[in-house]
């Protein structure tokens, strides 16, 4: 089985929503929705895997993005002001992030309990990348 669909199995295991551009692997999962009247929120986490075959490297870079649109209720101070929508990227910045990211839960203005694992993803490309012979590297792209 060829590298490709060795991540091919990996992002279905993982219910990765993929995409492919100019060689690179873009993975997405929505992490967290919240909606209200006229108005949704959605943490979405991006994970990019890049192989590059003459070196033997598979490059991997993650973040969380946080989308918006709608109408906002007076109320209701975390929603998107008025119309439009909004968008927010964190990343991160020096290196892998580690566990779970249960302090993202206050962005859509109430406690959600969900457990989302940057490092089970990770983990997932390093270890293919090892078996492979590949050298793995994390990189904010």
């Amino acid at each position: 089985m060829s590298l490709r669909d060795e991540i091919g199995k990996i992002v279905a295991e993982l219910s990765l929503e993929p995409r492919e551009k100019g060689g690179v692997f873009l993975l997405e999962k929505v992490v967290a929705e919240r909606e209200a009247f006229l108005t949704r929120k959605k943490l979405v986490y991006s994970a990019r895997v890049a192989l590059d075959d003459k070196e033997k490297t598979l490059t991997f870079s993650e973040s969380l993005k946080e989308t918006g649109f709608g109408l906002s209720m007076d109320s209701d101070s975390d929603m998107t002001p008025g119309f439009g929508f909004k968008a927010e990227t964190y990343r991160t910045r020096a290196g892998p992030r580690e566990g779970t990211i249960e302090e993202q839960s206050n962005l859509f203005g109430k406690t959600y309990n969900y457990s989302f694992d940057f490092a089970k993803i990770r983990g997932r490309f390093e270890a293919l990348a090892e078996r492979a012979g590949y050298a793995f590297r994390y990189k904010i792209f």
